[in-house]
């Protein structure tokens, strides 16, 4: 299995982290991919990904992270892109429901970010929280662009739309829900070809550990659960999603020892 989305670099994991990246490995997942939320975690972020084998990173800027940001970031990333050669652009978005959010500041830094992805020809790791429609015009409106849609909320329309514009959908502890019928419907039905796995650890834990830290080691309930609402094997799913994550963010293109400093 492949975690396409996890915040390894979290401070929640400064006590543990070599031991939450070996019980990942002994449950499986053979890759993380770490997206940033803001400049000035970058560096740490870049630490944490050198430090093991299979860790790749993605820089961003977070939309729920405002008051982090400055307009000189974006020149800043593209820096950072052109030097660190990452797996993505992300953790990117839009984020609607979180009231005081500046709607404007919010799409100049996403359309920021989907230029940039279009100009080094990198995937996005895209947040839209009540606003698929939103960052479904923003992407067709830059156009010539790929990535996923992690932890998935919107509708099976909003779906087919997407899968249409290249992205792909991530799915991870919510789907574990029962109270979560529309998203399991879709888990359950969705062509096997745009979906990949996440845990977006360490937050939105599965209904195994509701309230605890989340780890990528959980990305197994994950798979065994969509699995599961599809009526198939979870190694038919853990081997179709890990082979759209490589696809998606190039993985094997290098080994996962490989670090580009250059």
């Amino acid at each position: 299995m492949i975690d396409s989305h996890c915040h390894l670099d979290a401070p929640e994991f400064d006590p543990d982290r070599a031991e939450v990246v070996a019980r990942a490995r002994a449950a499986g997942v053979q890759a993380q991919v770490v997206p940033a939320i803001d400049a000035a975690g970058w560096p740490k972020l870049r630490e944490v990904c050198a430090a093991s084998p299979g860790l790749h990173p993605a820089y961003g800027l977070h939309p729920m992270f405002l008051d982090a940001h400055r307009r000189e970031h974006l020149p800043l990333l593209r820096e950072w892109l052109q030097r660190e050669r990452p797996r993505a652009v992300g953790e990117c978005g839009l984020d609607y429901y979180v009231e005081g959010l500046d709607r404007d500041a919010q799409s100049f830094y996403f359309d920021g970010q989907l230029e940039l992805a279009r100009e080094f020809d990198l995937p996005l790791i895209v947040h839209a929280r009540h606003a698929v429609d939103a960052v479904i015009a923003a992407i067709r409106r830059v156009g010539g662009l790929r990535g996923v849609v992690h932890s998935y909320s919107g509708s099976e329309e909003q779906a087919q739309q997407l899968w249409k514009h290249g992205f792909l959908l991530g799915l991870g502890g919510p789907v574990t829900y029962e109270r979560a019928q529309r998203l399991r419907r879709i888990a359950a039905t969705m062509p096997l070809e745009f979906l990949l796995l996440e845990t977006d650890a360490p937050d939105q834990p599965d209904a195994g550990i509701r309230g605890q830290r989340n780890e990528p080691a959980r990305l197994a309930e994950v798979c065994a659960t969509i699995a599961q609402l599809r009526g198939v094997s979870a190694q038919d799913v853990a081997q179709a999603t890990s082979a759209n994550a490589r696809r998606l963010f190039g993985l094997d293109a290098q080994a996962p020892t490989e670090q580009r400093r250059d």
